[in-house]
Protein backbone atom coordinates (compact mmCIF):
# COMPACT_ATOMS: atom_id res chain seq x y z
CA UNK A 1 0.00 0.00 0.00
CA UNK A 2 2.64 1.98 0.53
CA UNK A 3 4.28 1.52 -3.28
CA UNK A 4 1.14 2.25 -4.51
CA UNK A 5 0.76 5.70 -2.80
CA UNK A 6 3.68 6.42 -3.25
CA UNK A 7 3.72 6.09 -7.39
CA UNK A 8 0.69 8.05 -7.03
CA UNK A 9 2.33 10.39 -5.55
CA UNK A 10 4.77 10.84 -7.93
CA UNK A 11 2.82 10.36 -10.95
CA UNK A 12 -0.51 11.75 -10.26
CA UNK A 13 0.13 14.29 -7.48
CA UNK A 14 3.50 15.19 -8.07
CA UNK A 15 4.37 15.10 -4.82
CA UNK A 16 8.23 15.06 -4.08
CA UNK A 17 8.71 12.17 -1.65
CA UNK A 18 11.50 13.28 0.22
CA UNK A 19 9.61 16.41 0.73
CA UNK A 20 7.35 14.18 3.17
CA UNK A 21 9.46 11.37 4.44
CA UNK A 22 12.45 10.56 6.70
CA UNK A 23 15.31 7.79 6.58
CA UNK A 24 15.02 4.84 8.61
CA UNK A 25 17.34 2.04 8.04
CA UNK A 26 18.24 2.82 4.52
CA UNK A 27 14.54 2.46 3.72
CA UNK A 28 12.01 5.20 2.58
CA UNK A 29 8.85 5.51 5.01
CA UNK A 30 5.79 7.59 4.21
CA UNK A 31 4.80 10.02 6.90
CA UNK A 32 1.34 9.45 8.54
CA UNK A 33 0.08 12.21 7.25
CA UNK A 34 1.58 11.67 3.90
CA UNK A 35 -0.19 8.51 3.82
CA UNK A 36 -3.44 9.37 5.22
CA UNK A 37 -3.91 12.61 2.52
CA UNK A 38 -2.73 9.64 -0.25
CA UNK A 39 -5.24 7.74 1.19
CA UNK A 40 -8.00 10.06 1.24
CA UNK A 41 -7.24 11.39 -2.14
CA UNK A 42 -7.82 7.26 -4.01
CA UNK A 43 -11.18 7.06 -1.83
CA UNK A 44 -12.54 10.08 -3.54
CA UNK A 45 -11.17 9.27 -6.69
CA UNK A 46 -12.48 5.82 -6.49
CA UNK A 47 -15.94 7.31 -5.53
CA UNK A 48 -16.14 9.55 -8.78
CA UNK A 49 -17.02 7.68 -10.76
CA UNK A 50 -19.56 6.04 -9.22
CA UNK A 51 -20.98 9.28 -8.04
CA UNK A 52 -20.96 10.56 -11.36
CA UNK A 53 -23.05 7.39 -12.73
CA UNK A 54 -26.49 8.31 -10.62
CA UNK A 55 -27.40 11.67 -12.35
CA UNK A 56 -29.50 14.12 -10.97
CA UNK A 57 -31.46 13.87 -7.79
CA UNK A 58 -35.11 12.60 -8.35
CA UNK A 59 -35.94 15.81 -6.25
CA UNK A 60 -34.09 17.87 -8.45
CA UNK A 61 -35.45 16.62 -12.02
CA UNK A 62 -39.51 17.12 -10.72
CA UNK A 63 -41.36 19.30 -12.24
CA UNK A 64 -44.57 19.97 -10.99
CA UNK A 65 -47.49 19.08 -13.22
CA UNK A 66 -49.68 21.69 -13.95
CA UNK A 67 -53.38 21.73 -13.70
CA UNK A 68 -55.62 20.84 -16.93
CA UNK A 69 -58.18 22.69 -16.87
CA UNK A 70 -61.43 20.54 -16.50
CA UNK A 71 -64.20 21.85 -18.94
CA UNK A 72 -68.10 22.03 -17.22
CA UNK A 73 -70.47 19.54 -18.74
CA UNK A 74 -72.80 21.75 -20.80
CA UNK A 75 -76.71 21.11 -20.49
CA UNK A 76 -78.20 19.92 -23.02
CA UNK A 77 -81.08 22.54 -24.32
CA UNK A 78 -84.39 21.95 -23.30
CA UNK A 79 -86.89 21.69 -26.30
CA UNK A 80 -89.92 23.56 -25.59
CA UNK A 81 -93.05 20.90 -26.42
CA UNK A 82 -95.96 23.10 -27.58
CA UNK A 83 -99.11 21.58 -27.04
CA UNK A 84 -101.52 21.49 -30.24
CA UNK A 85 -105.06 20.11 -29.90
CA UNK A 86 -105.14 19.89 -33.68
CA UNK A 87 -101.75 17.62 -34.12
CA UNK A 88 -103.90 14.95 -35.51
CA UNK A 89 -106.35 17.13 -37.43
CA UNK A 90 -108.76 17.24 -35.67
CA UNK A 91 -110.49 17.29 -32.14
CA UNK A 92 -113.54 16.74 -30.27
CA UNK A 93 -114.64 18.85 -26.94
CA UNK A 94 -117.82 18.58 -24.53
CA UNK A 95 -119.24 21.50 -22.68
CA UNK A 96 -121.93 22.51 -20.44
CA UNK A 97 -123.71 25.36 -19.69
CA UNK A 98 -126.61 24.79 -16.98
CA UNK A 99 -128.38 21.74 -18.36
CA UNK A 100 -127.05 22.66 -22.05
CA UNK A 101 -124.33 20.21 -23.10
CA UNK A 102 -122.56 20.34 -26.34
CA UNK A 103 -120.44 17.95 -28.36
CA UNK A 104 -118.31 20.49 -30.57
CA UNK A 105 -115.78 19.40 -33.40
CA UNK A 106 -112.61 21.33 -33.97
CA UNK A 107 -110.99 21.13 -37.69
CA UNK A 108 -109.14 21.69 -40.05
CA UNK A 109 -108.93 21.61 -44.25
CA UNK A 110 -105.51 23.08 -44.13
CA UNK A 111 -102.82 20.72 -42.99
CA UNK A 112 -101.16 21.36 -40.17
CA UNK A 113 -97.60 21.66 -41.00
CA UNK A 114 -99.15 24.23 -43.28
CA UNK A 115 -100.13 26.64 -40.47
CA UNK A 116 -97.43 29.08 -41.28
CA UNK A 117 -97.85 32.25 -39.26
CA UNK A 118 -98.49 34.70 -42.86
CA UNK A 119 -100.82 32.13 -43.53
CA UNK A 120 -104.53 32.28 -43.77
CA UNK A 121 -105.77 29.32 -41.09
CA UNK A 122 -109.35 27.44 -41.72
CA UNK A 123 -110.97 26.54 -38.56
CA UNK A 124 -114.27 24.88 -38.80
CA UNK A 125 -116.87 24.57 -35.71
CA UNK A 126 -119.60 21.87 -35.60
CA UNK A 127 -121.32 22.03 -32.51
CA UNK A 128 -124.53 19.83 -31.23
CA UNK A 129 -126.30 20.31 -28.05
CA UNK A 130 -128.30 18.17 -25.91
CA UNK A 131 -130.48 19.18 -23.03
CA UNK A 132 -130.55 17.79 -19.81
CA UNK A 133 -134.36 16.93 -18.36
CA UNK A 134 -135.75 17.95 -21.96
CA UNK A 135 -139.85 18.51 -21.97
CA UNK A 136 -139.72 20.01 -25.09
CA UNK A 137 -137.99 23.91 -24.92
CA UNK A 138 -136.46 24.83 -27.75
CA UNK A 139 -132.92 25.95 -27.61
CA UNK A 140 -130.76 27.86 -30.07
CA UNK A 141 -127.39 29.26 -30.08
CA UNK A 142 -127.39 33.18 -31.14
CA UNK A 143 -123.49 34.20 -31.20
CA UNK A 144 -119.94 32.32 -30.97
CA UNK A 145 -117.10 34.43 -30.55
CA UNK A 146 -112.85 33.84 -31.23
CA UNK A 147 -110.78 35.71 -29.24
CA UNK A 148 -107.33 34.61 -29.86
CA UNK A 149 -103.82 35.00 -27.77
CA UNK A 150 -100.57 34.70 -29.85
CA UNK A 151 -97.43 33.56 -28.04
CA UNK A 152 -93.87 33.50 -28.94
CA UNK A 153 -90.25 32.25 -27.52
CA UNK A 154 -90.13 35.68 -25.75
CA UNK A 155 -93.52 35.37 -24.33
CA UNK A 156 -96.82 37.13 -25.92
CA UNK A 157 -97.20 38.71 -29.20
CA UNK A 158 -99.72 40.71 -30.89
CA UNK A 159 -102.84 38.94 -31.44
CA UNK A 160 -105.65 39.52 -34.51
CA UNK A 161 -108.78 41.13 -33.43
CA UNK A 162 -111.93 39.22 -32.10
CA UNK A 163 -114.31 37.00 -34.86
CA UNK A 164 -117.49 36.62 -34.27
CA UNK A 165 -120.40 34.81 -35.34
CA UNK A 166 -123.96 36.44 -34.80
CA UNK A 167 -127.14 34.91 -35.59
CA UNK A 168 -129.39 36.50 -38.44
CA UNK A 169 -131.81 34.09 -37.71
CA UNK A 170 -134.60 35.09 -35.53
CA UNK A 171 -134.19 34.43 -31.66
CA UNK A 172 -130.93 31.71 -32.92
CA UNK A 173 -129.74 29.09 -34.66
CA UNK A 174 -131.97 25.77 -33.64
CA UNK A 175 -129.58 23.39 -31.82
CA UNK A 176 -131.64 21.00 -31.11
CA UNK A 177 -131.30 17.54 -32.44
CA UNK A 178 -131.49 17.00 -35.78
CA UNK A 179 -130.19 20.33 -36.35
CA UNK A 180 -126.29 21.63 -35.55
CA UNK A 181 -124.62 24.62 -36.21
CA UNK A 182 -121.40 24.75 -38.09
CA UNK A 183 -119.37 27.89 -38.87
CA UNK A 184 -115.93 28.13 -40.69
CA UNK A 185 -113.20 30.75 -38.90
CA UNK A 186 -110.35 31.83 -40.52
CA UNK A 187 -107.59 33.18 -38.18
CA UNK A 188 -105.28 35.60 -40.37
CA UNK A 189 -101.70 36.38 -40.56
CA UNK A 190 -99.73 36.58 -37.51
CA UNK A 191 -96.48 38.08 -36.05
CA UNK A 192 -93.69 35.81 -37.56
CA UNK A 193 -92.31 34.82 -34.62
CA UNK A 194 -95.47 33.17 -33.58
CA UNK A 195 -95.29 29.39 -31.90
CA UNK A 196 -98.72 29.04 -30.89
CA UNK A 197 -102.56 30.61 -30.88
CA UNK A 198 -105.04 29.91 -27.84
CA UNK A 199 -108.40 30.07 -29.05
CA UNK A 200 -110.99 30.84 -26.65
CA UNK A 201 -114.50 30.28 -27.50
CA UNK A 202 -117.34 31.28 -26.40
CA UNK A 203 -121.12 29.79 -27.69
CA UNK A 204 -124.17 32.19 -26.15
CA UNK A 205 -127.33 30.02 -25.75
CA UNK A 206 -131.04 30.81 -25.53
CA UNK A 207 -132.87 28.04 -23.67
CA UNK A 208 -137.06 28.30 -23.61
CA UNK A 209 -138.20 28.02 -19.87
CA UNK A 210 -141.00 26.00 -20.49
CA UNK A 211 -142.34 24.74 -23.62
CA UNK A 212 -144.14 26.89 -25.98
CA UNK A 213 -143.90 29.78 -23.34
CA UNK A 214 -142.01 31.92 -25.71
CA UNK A 215 -139.36 32.89 -22.93
CA UNK A 216 -136.02 31.94 -22.56
CA UNK A 217 -133.02 32.42 -20.37
CA UNK A 218 -129.68 32.97 -21.52
CA UNK A 219 -126.95 30.36 -21.25
CA UNK A 220 -122.86 30.98 -21.78
CA UNK A 221 -120.48 27.89 -22.26
CA UNK A 222 -116.74 28.45 -22.74
CA UNK A 223 -113.63 26.31 -24.32
CA UNK A 224 -110.34 26.81 -24.86
CA UNK A 225 -108.46 25.40 -28.02
CA UNK A 226 -104.78 25.32 -28.48
CA UNK A 227 -102.92 25.33 -31.80
CA UNK A 228 -99.19 25.26 -32.67
CA UNK A 229 -98.11 27.62 -35.35
CA UNK A 230 -95.45 25.31 -37.97
CA UNK A 231 -92.55 26.84 -38.84
CA UNK A 232 -91.94 28.42 -42.13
Amino acid sequence: MAVFAQDFLKTRMNVPVESCSVEKRGKMRISNRTRAYALGTLMVLAMGPALAGCGTAPWEGEVAATPTASSTPTAPPVMEIIENDLANGSTQHTVSAGNIALAIDYYSTLPMDQWTADANKPLTINVSGTLTGDDGQKMYLTKTSVLAQVTGPTGTLPAPEPIADVSTLGVGYPMKAPNTYTQIFVLPALDPAATSIVLSLTYELLLETTPTSGEYARQTASDTLTIAIAAP
